[in-house]
């Protein structure tokens, strides 16, 4: 019988935020499952202490509900905080447990990143990246894992996983970590986008025409950075869709067209140098005015 020993330490961040760190010795491992479970129920504590931290503040995350994020873990209960915590941080979030069903979710959406576990109940999500980078899939995917061992994380890295974290985890890491993958050179996430004299923050998520900041809805600022980043070409009205909700969202038929009508006058009264075009029956397209 292995002998566990297992301590905790408040850890209080920059923001005031105050988390549990786990920290699991063992004198024996005769039994991995048994790791794996104590090193989850560490994650879904520092994901409870984070969320009853932050429930009766401001959001320590910026705003970021455009992108789209799929994370593949069996833990039902881990699954759910790092769900909550990344939508608490404006993601987007679908969860799969099985390496089948993240498979299909991939080959069916267009996801912005991926966060992966790799001991699945119907195999190892390595596999899962074996598949994916020889197909030429390039999607940002995080390993999120117990496996702790240089060799997994050097086996991981080389199979094509982008960034690699071992369980147990800080939540604020998780997210911190998921922004940056997107920022990369490539990835869905830049710096500063323009057009005319509109000027879009990504990282602030502040927009400002002719240095007048414009304030916009959630919903509406997330169109407006997609029309920007793909400037002088149409984007279809199913990417915005998908884009801007989850799987699990109620999504009317003229969402999208209404969100639309509100961000084209709201740009008009603040005089941008740049107007959003209806391409009818396909969707929407940002091009700056002549003259």
């Amino acid at each position: 019988m292995p002998n566990w020993a297992g301590s905790s330490a408040a850890v209080t961040n920059p923001r005031g935020v105050c988390f549990q760190r786990f920290w699991i010795q063992c004198a024996q491992l005769h039994h991995p499952k048994r790791l794996k479970t104590v090193l989850n129920f560490a994650c879904v504590e520092a994901g409870r202490a984070l969320a009853r931290s932050t429930e009766s503040s401001a959001p320590v995350f910026r705003k970021t509900k455009h992108m789209r994020l799929l994370v593949v873990e069996d833990e039902p209960r881990i699954s759910e905080i790092i769900k909550a915590a990344l939508e608490r941080a404006e993601f987007a979030v679908d969860t799969v447990r099985l390496r089948a069903d993240a498979r299909e979710a991939l080959a069916n959406t267009a996801y912005d990143a991926a966060i992966l576990d790799l001991g699945l109940p119907d195999g190892d999500g390595l596999n899962l990246l074996a598949e994916l980078r020889p197909a030429g899939n390039r999607i940002p995917i995080l390993i999120l894992t117990a496996r702790d061992a240089v060799e997994d994380r050097v086996l991981g890295l080389d199979a094509g996983a982008d960034d690699y974290l071992v369980k147990p985890f800080a939540m604020s890491e998780l997210v911190a970590r998921t922004k940056a993958l997107l920022r990369r050179p490539g990835a869905a996430l830049g710096t500063t986008l323009r057009a005319g004299n509109i000027v879009f923050d990504t990282i602030g998520r502040d927009v400002s025409v002719a240095g007048v900041p414009l304030q916009l809805p959630r919903r509406e600022a997330a169109i407006l950075e997609h029309l920007l980043r793909r400037q002088g070409r149409v984007v279809p009205k199913s990417v915005l869709e998908e884009k801007l909700y989850g799987i699990d969202e109620e999504l009317e038929s003229n969402a999208v067209p209404v969100h639309v009508h509100h961000l084209r006058r709201k740009l008009q009264d603040a005089g941008a140098g740049a107007e959003i075009h209806t391409v009818r029956g396909v969707g929407y397209l940002l091009a700056e005015t002549k003259g």
